[in-house]
């Protein structure tokens, strides 16, 4: 009888120490898969940071209504870094040490994503980039994964189109003015354009690297008016360009083209700002409204954006950060869930493995993190009359000089933008 007593109560207890097991297995399968990132909210890239949250959360709203990662829920855990590469390295050893995320995402931009590298490859991380240019070349870190469509060879994508247009016109020009800020994009673009204006036998007369802080670029512009350069390649941030732009055109800066690797024309809010002094800028851009990027998703997700763009005050158009920033969700996404966990080894080593699809079309990986092929879109801005949004919206105002498998028209040069 106390055998059996004393049997009854081992399995009550057994039974109730594997309920509470089951419970505490349930309670940590339903944790929310953290993803975490820091983001320009306020600062100089704001314009671009803001929008970009606004395609993460546009995604982890869609997975959390299908039923999230792995069957747990998505929770974004993010950080204003205010556009300050010093406030990067902080903020992830927040996000990893403190808040325990179980993914991270890169900052918005090359001047940021360059100064999380070390943390994230210190605990071994992979991480999803978003827009950086020639990162990785110094890190070669094989956990990195770049969203921008720039190819092998990233530091070359953005001027290749400059110069494959300058290849085209006729009289040939012989000499190139560069100019950028002294920071980590411009030194990176404008390396590359030095490469490449001399494989293609430019002498170069004016190249100068202008501090970050620079407020008034009309010195810049006079200098490069007096060196008489045929071209002007521009590698510039957001403030930057519009300042560079501005005072080209009021000093009245002659050259055959302008522009390049200048950041800012790919918003609405420059769009706007500039108008007509976009016309016969070169640029480049991402994605445009043109019968040749129509990619499965794309028009319904910018539709989706730009609704929520308008009560937001983000950028309203929506054509450059928001799709790609959508698909490296997209890619994440499918990654863990080709991988079936969260192991950081093994999701990097799915997402080495597949070709992806996303609304910015397949993607495929290579070694360096950066995509396979390149697609880089180098425009030349036309037929831009006032500061309206609208027009913006049309397919005309870019004429798409380069992929020559997206080419739409033909370079109109010398640069007169009025």
């Amino acid at each position: 009888m106390s055998f059996l007593k004393h049997s009854i109560r081992w399995l009550a207890g057994a039974a109730t120490a594997l309920g509470l097991v089951g419970l505490t297995a349930t309670a940590q399968a339903a944790d929310p898969v953290k993803i975490g990132f820091s983001m320009a909210l306020s600062g100089g890239l704001a314009a671009n940071g803001k929008a970009a949250l606004l395609a993460i959360q546009m995604w982890a709203d869609d997975v959390n209504a299908k039923g999230g990662l792995l069957g747990r829920k998505v929770e974004l855990v993010h950080y204003d870094d205010q556009s300050n590469p010093s406030n990067v390295p902080g903020l992830y050893t927040k996000l990893l040490d403190i808040d325990k995320v179980d993914l991270v995402v890169s900052p918005y931009g090359t001047n940021l994503i360059a100064p999380a590298m070390p943390v994230v490859m210190q605990k071994g991380r992979t991480m999803m980039s978003l827009f950086g240019v020639g990162v990785n070349e110094q890190f070669r870190y094989d956990r990195y994964f770049q969203i921008m469509p720039l190819g092998v060879n990233s530091a070359n994508a953005i001027p290749e189109g400059f110069f494959e247009a300058a290849k085209t016109l006729n009289p040939k020009p012989q000499t190139i003015a560069i100019v950028g800020a002294d920071a980590e994009f411009g030194k990176v673009t404008g390396d590359a354009a030095r490469k490449m204006a001399k494989a293609m036998g430019l002498k170069v007369v004016y190249d100068r690297a202008y501090p970050p802080s620079t407020v008034d670029f009309t010195p810049v512009a006079r200098a490069i008016q007096a060196s008489k350069a045929d071209l002007i390649f521009l590698a510039a941030y957001p403030t930057d360009s519009v300042g560079l732009i501005r005072s080209i055109n009021e000093v009245g800066v002659n050259a055959m083209l302008i522009g390049g690797g200048a950041v800012g024309p790919q918003f609405a809010s420059i769009k706007m700002q500039l108008g007509p002094l976009l016309n016969n800028l070169l640029g480049y851009e991402l994605y445009v409204p043109s019968p040749n990027l129509k990619f499965p998703g794309i028009e319904e997700f910018v539709a989706r954006y730009q609704a929520k763009a308008a009560s937001q005050g983000v950028d309203p158009l929506g054509y450059y950060v928001p799709p790609f920033v959508y698909a490296a969700m997209e890619i994440l996404g499918q990654a863990v869930v080709k991988t079936g966990s969260l192991d950081q080894t093994a999701v990097a080593k799915t997402l080495h493995a597949h070709t992806f699809t996303s609304i910015v079309g397949n993607v495929r990986f290579a070694a360096n993190g950066e995509w396979e092929k390149p697609r880089v879109l180098m425009v030349q801005y036309r037929g831009i009359a006032g500061n309206g949004l609208d027009q913006f919206r049309e397919a005309g105002r870019y004429v798409i000089l380069h992929p020559k498998d997206l080419k739409s028209g033909d370079v109109n040069a010398p640069y007169r933008p009025k």
